[in-house]
């Protein structure tokens, strides 16, 4: 299995990136037949959720439209549990059908921020896709609509996750050495 190094931290290679592009492909075949016929704007979570989202918006055959969110709640590698939104939305979702895209759901302190923000401008529908979600910490009522993978509760870098900053370009996820 391949190793890489981040700052001062070591990586094991966690989800090969065939992996992923199999499991976002069904996602969008998902997404495409749930919401067939309907006119869809996906919110896109970053920084984290960039790769993700590019590659599943391209597999999206819907009247579709994406559009951006910035929020953060970790400090190096845990989740602060305090959620900072830094740029909202601001354009009309009202009677839209809401997708939003995470890389990875954790406590849901964040998505759960997201989701209220959503819900106070009327849209249609909401649901959440997110590649990576952590049960064991998930500590939330928010219905994940759509989910990549199950992981433990283990620290990941790649395929738009990061460690300060460093890993976003991966093509793999890769977990956290102890």
């Amino acid at each position: 299995m391949r190793e890489i190094e981040l700052l001062d931290k070591r990586f094991s290679e966690f989800i090969h990136e065939d992996l992923i592009r199999a499991r976002v492909t069904e996602i969008a075949e998902d997404i495409n037949r749930d919401l067939e016929g309907r006119d869809v704007i996906f919110i896109s979570i970053l920084n984290g959720a960039f790769i993700f989202s590019s590659d599943l918006f391209r597999l999206i055959s819907l009247k579709a439209r994406i559009s951006f969110v910035k929020a953060s709640s970790y400090a190096g590698t845990r989740s602060t549990g305090n959620v900072k939104e830094l740029i909202g939305l601001n354009e009309d979702i009202s009677n839209k059908h809401i997708v939003i895209l995470d890389d990875i759901i954790d406590t849901g302190k964040t998505i759960e921020a997201i989701m209220e923000m959503v819900i106070e401008k009327d849209p249609a529908s909401v649901r959440v896709a997110a590649l990576l979600l952590k049960p064991e910490s998930f500590d939330s009522r928010i219905k994940i609509s759509y989910t990549g993978f199950e992981i433990a509760n283990d620290f990941v870098v790649g395929y738009g996750l990061d460690y300060e900053g460093y890993g976003r370009n991966l093509t793999s996820i890769y977990k956290l050495i102890k």
